[in-house]
Order: structure tokens, then sequence, then C-alpha cells
């Protein structure tokens, strides 16, 4: 049994982050082939007797051009208007795909208060127990449009993590622009080479983090080790990789070298 299988073969309840990136063409709208081919994976995990949750990212970078900006806000209150327009898109994107595969969504936007606050924890906590043993597919995104600084995740890197410890996920798939962690940044070092698989997170890996980062989201791999953090010593295997590729999640979940995999604490 190779690193990844040990890993990966037993994961029954598994959650989906896909990045802004990801989802989100140059032009600025919404990249419905790659929507598509995420919706269609997660339902293959579905058929494969697995429980799915979808974090997905884009609704600011969305609803800011559907504004009609050119650019990323940066007075909040913009930011929350983008946010509760793109929003909006989002959800009815996904729900019309995911319907064609004849699966049910479910809408959950949280901020921090929902998962720092013992009751409202278990509240989203029974929520996410009662849809799962449904078969639906949560949709969560941070209530962006509600949020003020100090009830932000600041990220759904961060975000993902969180709600796969709520659950007690198995496996947490981060998806991005890039191909997992490198050991350098590789933008600006042509050398730079992918580290296939994180034993556990130390300080040198903490530095191949700095440097990347995303011009349409608000993560980076420092908010991707940052997660890994969170996961792994709740005992979760975590995965980067690039979601830009066809059929990645099925790639990843059949064992293949894909990204790189944080090992789970034991």
């Amino acid at each position: 049994m190779n690193i990844r299988e040990k890993y990966l073969k037993d994961a029954k309840k598994v959650v989906v982050k896909v990045g802004t990136s990801t989802l989100i063409t140059e032009d600025g709208s919404l990249d419905l082939y790659r929507i598509e081919e995420i919706v269609r994976q997660i339902c293959y995990l579905q058929n494969q007797g697995k429980s799915v949750v979808l974090v997905t990212s884009g609704a600011i970078g969305v609803g800011f051009l559907k504004l009609g900006l050119k650019t990323k806000p940066k007075d909040i209150c913009e930011k929350q208007a983008a946010a509760a327009i793109g929003q909006g898109i989002l959800l009815n994107t996904y729900e019309k795909i995911f319907s064609e595969h004849g699966k049910i969504v479910a809408q959950i936007l949280l901020t921090k208060n929902d998962l720092d606050i013992v009751d409202n924890y278990t509240n989203a906590q029974n929520t996410f127990t009662a849809l799962l043993k449904r078969g639906v597919v949560p949709i969560v995104n941070e209530n962006d449009a509600v949020a003020v600084e100090e009830i932000k995740f600041g990220d759904n890197d961060t975000l993902s993590a969180l709600i796969a410890k709520t659950i007690h996920a198995d496996l947490l798939i981060l998806l991005s622009d890039i191909d997992g962690l490198y050991s350098s940044d590789p933008q600006s070092n042509k050398d730079a080479k992918l580290i296939s698989c994180v034993p556990k997170i130390t300080k040198e890996i903490e530095d191949c983090s700095k440097g990347s980062h995303s011009s349409v989201g608000t993560g980076g791999m420092y908010t991707k080790i940052k997660a890994a953090k969170i996961a792994v010593s709740s005992g979760i295997s975590m995965i980067i990789a690039n979601g830009s590729q066809d059929s990645v999640i099925e790639d990843i979940v059949s064992n293949k070298e894909i990204g790189t995999l944080f090992e789970a604490e034991k």
C-alpha cells in the first residue's frame, strides 16, 4: 500500500474547497466548463457512497463585475454588496448543474460566530449531519454580505478546514490555480520543486508558503498551510491540487500522484 492509498482509500466523508481563481475566467465571468467538471466529480464521489461538502469561493469575484467594477472593491460596503449579488448567481449556477445530475443542494452561509459559539456550532453540525444523511450536497461560503472583521474567517481555506473538523471529515481537498506546495514560489523560481507529500508541517514547510497569492481571491499558499494545520491536527488528511485539471478529484481519490498530500496526525 502506497502512502496515498493509506490515507485516501477509506475516505468516506470529503470536503472540497474551490477557489475563486478556479471558478472565474480571465474576463471575470464564471467558468461554466470548470464548474460543470467539478460538479460532475462531486456527483461521482457521491455515487461511490461518499458524503461531500462543497466550500465555494467566488461570490465577490462574480458580484463586483456584475456591479460594473473593473477590480475587486476595497471598500467594505462595496465588497458586501458584491458578495450579496454574486452569491445568488453562484448558487443558482451550482443548483442548475447539480440538478442535471439528479442531486439536491443546500446553501449554508457562515460567519465565525457560527462555529465559535457552542450552541451555534452544535446547530451547524446538526444541519450538516441531517443534509449529508439525505444525500444533499451542502454548498458553503462565508457570509460576506454581513460579516464584519470581528466575525470573519478571512478566507475559505480556513473555513473549509473548520468545516472538515466540524463534520469529522476524512479528507479535505483544496482546489486552486497551483499544482500544490512547491519548495519555493514557482512564479519567481523556475527551479522550484513540487512537494508530493508532507508528513509533518515544519518551519521549512511554512517557509515554502511565502510569496504566493491570487489576484482575484483572498487566499494564497500561506492560508492553505494554516488550513492544513487545522485539518491534520484533527486527524484529517488534506490535499492541495490544481482545480483546472480535468478529473482532478477523481484522480485524487484514485490515489494518483496529484498535488501535495498533508498526512493526518493519528
